[in-house]
Formats: structure tokens, sequence, C-alpha cells
């Protein structure tokens, strides 16, 4: 099944409302915030648009990751999965190639940041050799 899924880049605004679609349906692991909006997105893909991935399926979106590189570290977000093709190898196919992309350009270290109850994809990005760093702590600080 996994061969028959295309990873290609992102096509905005095309497929803005299927991948909102996907990470809305997906439960455990993403929460869509005020940065995943149009207007966001659209910011998004004017910095890193060959960052940000879709694997398709039949002409459908069934997965997607994006990542960032502010020209010295990488960054992961929204890594999802339609759930009924979970465990079949599209998951790896979009880190693999998004991983690709991030060294090209030079970046040397990258974080990701996974939800507590996540366990899948904690043991899924610890089987890829991503390493939790518990000597750094995360904080944050949104802007409204």
């Amino acid at each position: 099944m996994s061969s028959q899924v295309h990873i290609r880049d992102f096509s905005f605004p095309e497929d803005y409302e299927g991948t909102l679609r996907l990470w809305k349906g997906i439960g455990v692991g993403i929460k869509v915030g005020p940065s995943d909006s149009f207007d966001e997105i659209g910011r998004k893909i004017q910095r890193d648009p060959d960052l940000f991935l879709i694997a398709e399926l039949e002409n459908r979106i069934v997965g997607s990751v994006i990542g960032g590189f502010d020209g010295r570290r990488g960054m992961v977000y929204h890594l999802a999965v339609r759930e009924d093709l979970r465990n079949l190898g599209v998951a790896s196919r979009l880190m693999t190639e998004l991983e690709k992309r991030l060294r090209k350009k030079g970046c040397l270290k990258c974080y990701l940041l996974v939800l507590a109850d996540n366990s899948e994809a904690i043991r899924f990005y610890e089987n890829r050799g991503w390493q939790e760093m518990s000597e750094d702590r995360i904080f944050g600080k949104e802007f409204k």
C-alpha cells in the first residue's frame, strides 16, 4: 500500500482544506491551533515551501509533515497519517524525505514536539533514532 502513496510538496492554497481535515481527524497527537489558519499556513509556505510534504493516495491527502529550518536548527510539526493507513510505512516515507531535505539545507540538529500521551508517536520517533532531550525544558508563549 505504501508504494501506491505518492509523496509530494504541499500546494497552497489547493491542499489546505484537505490537510486541515486530516489534522482535525487525527485524534491523539495533533492539536489544531491558530498557527494552522489559512493565513498562517500561507506564511509558512512562503518561508519553506519545500519542507511541507503531503502523502497522497488516489488523489486524496492521507498524510502530512511540516518542517522548518531557521538556518541553524530544524523543526518538525504535524506528522500525521490517516488512521487506516498507519503502520504501512507512510509516516516513515514522509519523515525520510523531510530529513533528507533538511540535511540538504545544512541542518545539523532538529527538534520535534510530541504530546506526552502519544505513545505511538514516541515509539515511532525512537525507532527512527530520535532521542528525548530530557536535559532541555520547552517553553512557549502565544502572541495574541
